[in-house]
């Protein structure tokens, strides 16, 4: 008898699978990303044949965490477009979640600059995603003229994701992150409004 194709996973591996993505989230937090696959194979309770089945690779992993559990981005997003008529405190709020989102986990940051350059990567859609959207925001915002012209979405993802590597380096203060976040702002803004 033939089996048909595209059945759903059986309960107990779509139980495994949200039991490890609870624990690896668990381990993010407390550790980072840098924390070893063994280890949250052992504290999920399961073999490291049934965590590579569900996640070949860390950037596996980390991709459904942040999908998973992450911060809401798509929510984020949506809350934004309802609430802010202003195009600059719109581009302004998404960043600051883009922010809040690269900076989830220790050593994030990491992970999603690889991905930006190596298209391969299973992070490469959300941040493909990510700067999709700044872009709409930030031609929205140089349509109303708070935003310069020739700034591109790609750019203050980038430059965001720099301001978010920094602010967890080890010699890093807690002003770090939010001083880098306004100098990128006064380089994407407008002074008066309109250039």
């Amino acid at each position: 008898m033939t089996q048909p194709t595209g059945r759903r996973p059986r309960t107990d591996a779509q139980r495994n699978r949200a039991h490890i993505l609870a624990v690896a989230e668990q381990g993010f937090t407390e550790t980072g990303v840098e924390v070893s696959m063994d280890a949250i194979a052992k504290r999920a309770g399961v073999g490291a044949g049934t965590l590579y089945r569900h996640f070949p690779n860390r950037e596996e992993l980390i991709a459904a965490v942040l999908a998973d559990r992450g911060p809401d981005l798509r929510a984020e997003q949506a809350d934004i477009e309802a609430q802010e008529t202003d195009s600059r405190a719109a581009l302004d709020r998404w960043l600051t979640a883009v922010s809040a989102w690269m900076q989830a986990f220790e050593g994030l940051p990491e992970p999603l600059r690889t991905a930006h350059r190596e298209q391969t990567s299973p992070l490469a859609p959300s941040c493909q995603e990510v700067i999709a959207t700044t872009d709409r925001f930030l031609v929205a915002a140089q349509r109303d003229g708070h935003a310069r012209p020739g700034v591109r979405g790609v750019d203050l993802y980038l430059g965001t994701l720099a301001a978010a590597w920094a602010g967890g380096a080890d010699s890093a203060d807690d002003s770090v992150e939010p001083g880098l976040r306004e100098m990128l702002r006064r380089g994407w803004a407008t002074s008066t409004g309109r250039e």
